[in-house]
């Protein structure tokens, strides 16, 4: 039977049910329409599951066309039903095989009837329709049944340490530390299916329409300044250490400057970031690399990269992706990867306050970047008490230093919490700025404008899930809302010294044309050449068009970031060695399978993840080595209690 699948979703990913999708699938050989939970990317009528392998059909693919045909099935024993019949699984689907009730048979009805759950077997029989009234049109098999003449047990399975059934809940803990038997799950396995069959196409459209060359970088390096933590390596030199990459980004500038002018490659990357539950130490992106372009140029790329490896069950996509500045991100949203699947945007309100003779406000307002600003929140007050609002806005006074007002307007055009502190008119000038209505909150913020909006930025999420915890729809899973983010700073001042600068994103990224005269005078002001592609609040990729001159290069090392500029000698003189312009970008192919799968961690669409604390727990890595292995590179380890 072949399969073919139609594009009408029948159940989204939820993030609270982690259930794999449903689609719509037609059996070609009969036209019969059924649920799968396989996604149309990697089920085409061309595509055989079936060969080199010892069975003649998958367990998911047997229908009333085949009725009457011998086949073979290979599979794990799901369900035993009373010595009546058995149900066999593989990826593809479930199969109900009939045991035989005769004497001749017995030993094979024995076999299957009394095996263990999750044994492997094989079995041959003969393909039947199922009685009149046992047809189950929810099942891809289920008009059919296999009448079993032959079965053998391939290996038998010892008692498990939990069910492989979707509906039963375990640990993460325990997830991962028999990671081998949580794969089994359809959800796990729809995760990785899919994932491969995005990177499959991306390979499709890059290499065969485009031209891209995929090219392997190593993965023993040197250490690379500023950026995230590597890992180090020992080595049998006394003293020296690799480092492993956290992305190829000198190799690809490399590769620019030798003229393989479009390289890309889906890449390990490392980086020794700790207990972050949102990262991994080892990760995987779809890095890209291209001379002679642009930042259009770049998005462009992207955008059709997308379009064309989409699984087509989740809809399709803008043309174009809509742009954003940073400094709008931060105005509106309260922070550079803005989610604009629902409203509550920042408002700017200090022109409603500048003449209140509210003295801590025009105190407020008489500073360099003094504002006012407000985020409104439609029937807030339905479903947000005065509790939870003080536990929100105290979480934000303790995390950004920042207080934060509740109001409510009331039925008769009253604030509550704010009626002996304004006058009439500001209380309606608040009303017409903001488009309040009675029942409606309001957070509204004094202070720098920074520290405003990061702080309701981050309220306007915490918001958002307390409101969805009510039941209100906000934020919907099966919608997808990309932004390119662009005009991001090109350096920041360090967390620890802000007189210093570091780079926003890395030390290679060119600065905006328009600022090159800033750049030896006023640095901190500099606009980057730099863009995020963002998917519904999370950033799935970053990149920028590259310095590709040495000098300009070795001014920004040395003066600007103080940093030794030797230790990049080898790039500085490619550089100077005739490098094209050039530019690129990263996907983290992890974080945009988890959005697309509705995953609630990007270690549900990794094969084989490390914990939350960066370990595996199933073979116990990291471990301890020998004495003799450290000699060999020169390492003795000390006990952290003593001074040895």
């Amino acid at each position: 039977m072949a399969l073919r699948l139609g594009v009408r979703l029948l159940m989204g990913c939820s993030l609270a049910r982690r259930r794999p999708s449903l689609f719509q699938a037609t059996c070609v050989s009969c036209r019969r329409k059924f649920t799968s939970h396989t996604p149309s990317l990697y089920l085409q009528a061309s595509t055989d599951f079936n060969s080199f392998a010892s069975r003649s059909h998958t367990c998911g693919e047997l229908c009333s066309a085949d009725i009457g045909r011998e086949v073979t099935l290979c599979g794990w024993l799901q369900y035993q039903r009373q010595g009546l019949f058995v149900v066999l699984r593989d990826f593809h689907g479930l199969t109900q095989v009939i045991l035989p009730q005769d004497e001749h048979n017995l030993a094979l009805k024995n076999m299957l009837s009394e095996a263990t759950l999750e044994s492997v077997v094989l079995v041959k029989g003969t393909v039947i329709a199922r009685p009149h009234g046992q047809q189950n049109p929810k099942m891809a098999t289920g008009e059919i049944e296999v009448q079993a003449s032959h079965s053998q047990i391939l290996n038998p399975c010892k008692k498990l340490p939990f069910e492989i059934k979707d509906v039963v809940k375990k640990s993460e803990s325990l997830r991962m530390q028999y990671r081998y038997l949580d794969l089994r799950s359809s959800q796990l396995q729809y995760n990785l299916r899919l994932r491969s069959s995005m990177a499959m196409r991306m390979r499709e459209y890059l290499c065969n329409q485009h031209g891209f060359v995929d090219v392997e970088t190593p993965t023993l390096f040197k250490r690379t300044p500023g950026g995230a933590k590597e890992f180090v390596v020992p080595t049998q030199e006394h003293g020296k250490f690799y480092s492993l990459p956290q992305s190829p980004q000198q190799f690809k500038q490399l590769l620019m400057v030798g003229g393989l002018d479009r390289y890309f490659q889906i890449a390990r990357c490392y980086r020794d970031e700790g207990s972050r539950p949102d990262r991994q130490p080892e990760f995987t992106q779809v890095d890209i690399e291209m001379s002679f372009v642009d930042q259009a140029g770049i998005r462009s790329l992207i955008e059709g990269l997308l379009r064309y490896s989409w699984p087509k069950e989740k809809g399709s996509l803008p043309d174009p992706f809509p742009i954003m500045t940073y400094a709008e991100a931060m105005s509106s949203y309260g922070c550079d990867k803005p989610d604009t699947r629902f409203q509550m945007k920042i408002t700017d309100v200090t022109s409603v306050f500048s003449a209140a003779q509210l003295g801590f406000v025009q105190e407020i307002l008489n500073k360099p970047r003094g504002c006012v600003k407000a985020i409104h929140i439609p029937e807030g007050a339905k479903y947000l008490k005065r509790k939870d609002l003080d536990s929100m806005t105290k979480i934000i006074k303790d995390q950004y230093k920042q207080d934060v007002m509740p109001l409510v307007l009331k039925s008769d055009g009253s604030w509550r919490f704010l009626q002996k502190l304004i006058s009439d008119e500001l209380k309606k000038d608040l009303t017409d700025a903001m488009g309040a209505k009675a029942e409606d909150l309001i957070l509204l913020a004094a202070g720098d404008h920074d520290r405003v909006c990061t702080a309701l930025g981050k309220l306007r999420l915490d918001v958002a899930c307390r409101l969805e915890e009510c039941g209100v729809s906000l934020r919907s899973p099966t919608d997808y809302n990309f932004l390119w983010v662009v005009d991001f700073p090109l350096f920041l001042p360090k967390e620890d010294n802000a007189q210093e600068l570091e780079s926003t994103h890395h030390p290679f990224t060119a600065p905006n044309p328009e600022d090159m005269d800033l750049l030896y005078t006023e640095p901190e002001k500099v606009r980057s050449q730099h863009y995020d592609l963002v998917l519904n609040g999370c950033e799935i990729g970053g990149g920028s068009i590259r310095i590709h001159n040495a000098d300009l290069q070795r001014w920004v090392l040395e003066h600007v970031l103080k940093e030794d500029a030797n230790v990049l000698s080898h790039l500085l003189e490619a550089l100077e060695s005739g490098a094209p312009p050039h530019g690129g970008i990263a996907l983290g192919l992890d974080r945009l399978t988890a959005i697309i799968t509705g995953a609630p961690s990007i270690r549900d669409v990794i094969a084989f993840p490390k914990s939350f604390r960066g370990r595996d727990l199933m073979s116990n890595a990291p471990d301890f080595v020998s004495d003799e292995v450290l000699q060999l590179y020169h390492i003795k380890v000390r006990c952290p209690d003593s001074g040895n």
